[in-house]
């Protein structure tokens, strides 16, 4: 049964894409049966090229990505998710919707790499060096056995994850 993990930031266009990008791709690398979604709570509609950009020189396909709702995966035919993680602290203070499947949650925040100085160079660099950390901490989650870990066993997890 896929593990459903549904990446949240306030407004979808940078970190919860890079999250979600990086890994759908990592899981598909590895044979791992989890399948990424990304929404926010006051999605911006568009997708930031940086992080577009870093997806795609990290050999992410970027088919068919957009800036998501998070209302979009609190419906009764939204997939459940068995692990819910917020990516950015504005999203992680907001009361979020009940998420069928009672998932286990967790706050993995990083930074804004869209405030970065240095003009387009500086923001590059602070896109690839933002999924190449968000890629350790999805190639740490793809190494939990997923399948057979409780509920409890899994917050645990993701938990120590974080101080990792």
């Amino acid at each position: 049964m896929t593990t459903n993990v549904l990446i949240l930031c306030t407004h979808n266009s940078a970190r919860s894409v890079l999250s979600e990008g990086m890994l759908n791709h990592l899981a598909g690398k590895l044979g791992k049966d989890v399948r990424a979604y990304s929404a926010g709570s006051a999605p911006s509609g568009r997708l930031n090229p940086f992080a577009l950009d870093a997806l795609q020189h990290a050999g992410v396909d970027i088919t068919g990505y957009r800036s998501k709702s998070w209302d979009e995966f609190a419906g009764d035919n939204a997939p459940q998710m068995r692990i819910v993680i917020t990516v950015c602290d504005s999203a992680a203070a907001e009361q979020c919707p009940h998420w069928p499947g009672s998932p286990a949650k967790v706050h993995w925040g990083y930074a804004d790499p869209s405030n970065a100085l240095g003009g387009d160079e500086g923001k590059r660099l602070a896109f690839e060096l933002t999924r190449q950390a968000i890629g350790y901490r999805m190639l740490q989650l793809l190494q939990l056995p997923l399948e057979t870990m409780t509920h409890a066993d899994l917050q645990a997890a993701l938990t120590t994850i974080v101080k990792s």
